[in-house]
């Protein structure tokens, strides 16, 4: 197991972490284009034009969602689990395709995703109310934060 998985795994459990679905659809990007090699795999789904597609339709619906103002804080406890699923789910995708252990992809996408939900959480709610802006100033940037991200750890 090399650093670059371990900083790869953990930096898409981040990103799971500021946006649920963000982690998995740059995973399904990064396999279809070749930048992760899951084929081959039991994983190898990813790399599909059908993945892709979905994974990418779940993320913009989440970009619209956030914005709107009903929606929970990522720490709540639904938010919060499916932000730890994407993160294990996306951290398992880095360390198969580092032939490394998915134990340890796992457990790195978990940190990774647990960081980024309550760091994002306070750093976001920080910004609104040092900045007095509506969440949505914030809220977008904070989308564009998450895909480079995410495109960050997977081409390294």
């Amino acid at each position: 197991m090399g650093f670059g998985m371990v900083l790869c795994a953990l930096g898409i459990g981040f990103v799971a972490g500021l946006r649920t679905n963000t982690a998995p659809a740059v995973v399904a990007i990064g396999a279809h284009l070749g930048w992760i090699n899951l084929a081959g795999t039991r994983l190898a789904f990813m790399g599909t034009k059908w993945a892709v597609g979905i994974f990418v339709f779940a993320a913009l619906g989440e970009y619209v969602y956030d914005l709107l103002p009903k929606t929970p804080p990522r720490t709540a406890p639904g938010p919060l689990t499916a932000r730890i699923i994407s993160g294990a789910f996306t951290g398992t995708c880095v360390a198969i395709a580092a032939a490394s252990s998915t134990v340890v992809g796992v457990l790195l996408g978990v940190v990774g995703s647990l960081i980024g939900a309550f760091g994002g959480y306070k750093a976001r709610v920080g910004l609104v109310r040092a900045l007095g802006v509506p969440g949505f100033v914030v809220a977008i940037p904070e989308d564009l934060l998450a895909i480079g991200l995410a495109v960050l750890a997977l081409k390294r």
